[in-house]
């Protein structure tokens, strides 16, 4: 299933007909033996997907057990001062095939899949995954993408997780959220605060939502694809900065950016399998990938894009050689790369 993730393989049959074709190779990874079609369709079917949710976090733990540094991360801009851990969750909808898949559907001659993750903005890398229909709601899953969030940590979300009672559940817990503000959203105005003209603040405000959830209520110029636009951000700490809660909901973006290399990258739009269990263990294979290759990137110190990561893996798959090797080799340029003239390497029409 790896190998399918690695090559954007279209079916079983290339599958199996790639890996018999380097049963060699194949064989020196503890004598492993290209699977058949039937077998192979039949594990997708039956083989529990929990086996692959559990060793994603398995090599997981791993992984960060050899490299603390990449399971912890560093701080990033703009949150550099930030020593808290701060943790971003959304979702993202897997498309699937509407005629094949009555297990996923989601809308009138649709069907799909979500995928609900809870990424840590310092190592960008997933700590909680739920992989399900995409018709509930995000926030019916709200409360078990954050329940590892330990006390003093922030959660930040978009509209879809403002849920009061889940929001008043974090804040008894001690944890700060940011989330969008919802249309028509019911509240009372309990306090108005000064702003500094030309700060791209236009109101900081202490909010009573229903409940009994009290809030710090902003609304903001922000910059959305070269256009400036009006947002509300809602929080339930009261001494940061205006500047400072749009800096944390700024850092929201790294989701999106997390979910497009997933997508595009990775092999989640052709299916090996129109059953829940078959997507289920291609989406976490999925996500193995991405992580193994993340741990590559982290120990070769790689500089270029995702994109280009897997492509020289994928290159390389069959060939005998030291992969950290050849990822250093495409990192920050050593030595001197001027244009020197040769005779040798002149061409002038005529001579």
């Amino acid at each position: 299933m790896l190998y399918a993730q690695l090559t954007h393989a279209l079916g079983l049959n290339d599958v199996c007909d790639a890996l018999r074709l380097h049963s060699g190779p194949l064989s020196a990874i503890r004598a492993a033996t290209p699977p058949s079609r039937n077998g192979l369709s039949h594990a997708n079917k039956v083989r529990p997907a929990q086996m692959a949710e559990q060793l994603f976090w398995k090599v997981f733990e791993h992984l960060g057990t050899l490299s603390p540094a990449f399971a912890g991360g560093r701080r990033r801009a703009p949150l550099h001062r930030f020593k808290r851990a701060v943790h971003i969750i959304d979702s993202t909808v897997i498309q699937l095939v509407a005629n094949c898949l009555d297990w996923a559907s989601h809308r009138r001659r649709k069907a799909a899949a979500k995928c609900h993750v809870r990424l840590d903005f310092q190592s960008l890398l997933p700590r909680m995954v739920i992989v399900d229909q995409a018709r509930p709601h995000d926030n019916v899953y709200a409360r078990a993408l954050c329940a590892a969030v330990k006390s003093g940590e922030i959660v930040i979300g978009d509209r879809a997780y403002l849920e009061l009672e889940h929001l008043l559940e974090l804040s008894q817990r001690g944890v700060y959220w940011v989330v969008r503000e919802k249309q028509n959203l019911v509240y009372e105005v309990i306090e108005k605060r000064e702003i500094a003209e030309g700060s791209g603040i236009l109101r900081d405000e202490i909010i009573m939502l229903n409940k009994g959830v009290q809030a710090r209520r902003v609304l903001a110029i922000v910059e959305v694809d070269g256009e400036e636009r009006e947002m509300t951000f809602l929080t339930n700490h009261l001494e940061w900065s205006a500047r400072t809660i749009c800096d944390l909901y700024r850092c929201r973006w790294q989701i999106e950016v997390f979910f497009k290399q997933l997508k595009q990258t990775l092999q989640v739009a052709d299916f090996l399998g129109n059953s829940a269990n078959a997507v289920k263990w291609q989406l976490w294979t999925a996500l193995l990938l991405m992580l193994l290759l993340r741990f590559l990137a982290h120990l070769s110190k790689w500089s270029h894009s995702f994109v280009r990561l897997f492509t020289l893996t994928r290159a390389a798959l069959w060939r005998r050689l030291d992969l950290l090797e050849l990822l250093r080799s495409y990192g920050t340029a050593k030595g001197s790369f001027r244009c020197l003239g040769q005779p040798e390497q002149a061409f002038l029409p005529g001579i």
